[in-house]
């Protein structure tokens, strides 16, 4: 009887659970709303485990890492849960993260050597998906020094090298796994891409040296040229330790010299600052072609010849240039070639120098006053009598070139 009673109470409880549970919300029941989120919180069931775990807000997660991270189990047991936690970032494509737990792995300093290459290896792997290949090659290369027949450090390894473009390294890489497993596809495959880029890179490597050394030659012999025709080169800014005497802008007559010239020659001497990027050149009858730079102050205009020909005389160009159809800024039609005057300045007196329309350029370039600047040859070109003429020309010293 009593057993029953016991019973009969046990029955009246659950009685009053459940119509307390029916008047009563549960507190921490789900969200109709969003259920699914919710859900997701919970450990068991989580897609992915968050960035950053917070004990106070995610107790449940930082039990758990700290049961994955516990401090009792060996070395080797710590490593190889770290190491499984790698590989699932991998498998999700979080290279960054798995990149963290292999070298959380490594720290732990464990004796199992075969454990240590293979943290190598994929960190290796997660290295190279994320393009840091010299980080990548340095992982394999550590993996290979614990265990020499690793085959996957060896494999990538050679994958390295060839991004870097070190197709000799790829070589090696290959030869030396091929040593250890002769039929692997992958390192045949390899080491005949790394063979046929190797030849490719050794053909370009030498037709770049032979195309350079052509360029070389080509270059002094402009210089020589120009120093021959004594045309002076002026840098644009010369270097504050050395003298800007006309020896140093010619190059001077020792080899240091010339070599500074040279250099001068390549950087500024004749590299046009134009927008088309014309420079002076030598045909192959030894006559030289200079870009050449029209100055109109008077209506803030240029002109530009990108290969006026040494022997060629300014009247030859401005007949052309100033001819049936004169230039649309030329509203009064005052530019004809017979009413020009044409000069360059002095850039060390500021003196300007007029000149001879039917004179060549060479035979101009030679005067002792004149200098190339930035490797075109620059002339202001007025209107003989011109109000603007005069005006402009007051308070210079002009000379006229005999």
């Amino acid at each position: 009887m009593a057993a029953l009673a016991q019973d009969e109470d046990s029955d009246d409880t659950m009685d009053e659970f459940m119509e307390k549970f029916k008047t009563q919300k549960y507190k921490n029941a789900f969200n109709e709303s969003n259920w699914e989120e919710e859900f997701d919180k919970v450990p068991m069931f989580m897609k992915t485990a968050p960035e950053n775990i917070n004990p106070e807000k995610q107790p449940d997660l930082a039990c758990i890492q700290s049961i994955i991270h516990d401090d009792d189990r060996t070395p080797e047991e710590k490593a190889r849960s770290l190491k499984d936690e790698g590989n699932e970032y991998f498998k999700e494509k979080n290279y960054k993260k798995a990149i963290v737990s292999y070298t959380e792995g490594l720290k732990k300093n464990c004796i199992d050597i075969e454990l240590n290459a293979v943290l190598y290896t994929n960190r290796a792997a997660a290295h190279f998906h994320l393009g840091n290949m010299r980080s990548a090659l340095n992982d394999a290369t550590a993996a290979k020094k614990l265990k020499p027949d690793h085959i996957k450090a060896i494999i990538r390894g050679a994958q390295c090298s060839m991004a870097l473009r070190n197709y000799a390294g790829a070589l090696q890489w290959c030869d030396e796994g091929l040593k250890l497993s002769p039929t692997d596809k992958k390192l045949q495959e390899l080491r005949a891409t790394a063979d046929k880029q190797k030849r490719q890179a050794d053909r370009d490597g030498r037709k770049a040296k032979i195309k350079a050394k052509k360029e070389q030659n080509e270059k002094e012999a402009l210089l020589a040229a120009i120093k021959e025709r004594g045309i002076k080169l002026l840098k644009t800014k010369p270097s504050r330790h050395r003298c800007s005497n006309s020896e140093d802008d010619d190059g001077g007559d020792g080899d240091g010299g010339a070599s500074r010239a040279l250099a001068d020659l390549e950087l500024e001497g004749i590299s046009s600052q134009e927008a088309t990027g014309a420079r002076v050149y030598m045909d192959e009858q030894g006559v030289l072609y200079w870009p050449v730079l029209f100055l109109y102050p008077e209506h803030s205009q240029t002109d530009f010849i990108s290969a006026f020909c040494e022997n060629s005389s300014f009247m030859d160009h401005l007949a052309v240039m100033f001819g049936e159809e004169l230039p649309p800024w030329d509203s009064e039609r005052k530019y004809q070639p017979q009413n020009l005057q044409l000069f360059f300045e002095d850039p060390e007196q500021g003196n300007l120098y007029q000149v001879d329309l039917e004179k060549s350029l060479l035979n101009v370039l030679q005067h002792q006053r004149c200098s190339v600047k930035s490797g075109t040859p620059s002339f202001i070109v007025l209107v003989s009598g011109s109000p603007f003429s005069q005006q402009f020309l007051s308070g210079k010293k002009v000379q006229r070139l005999k």
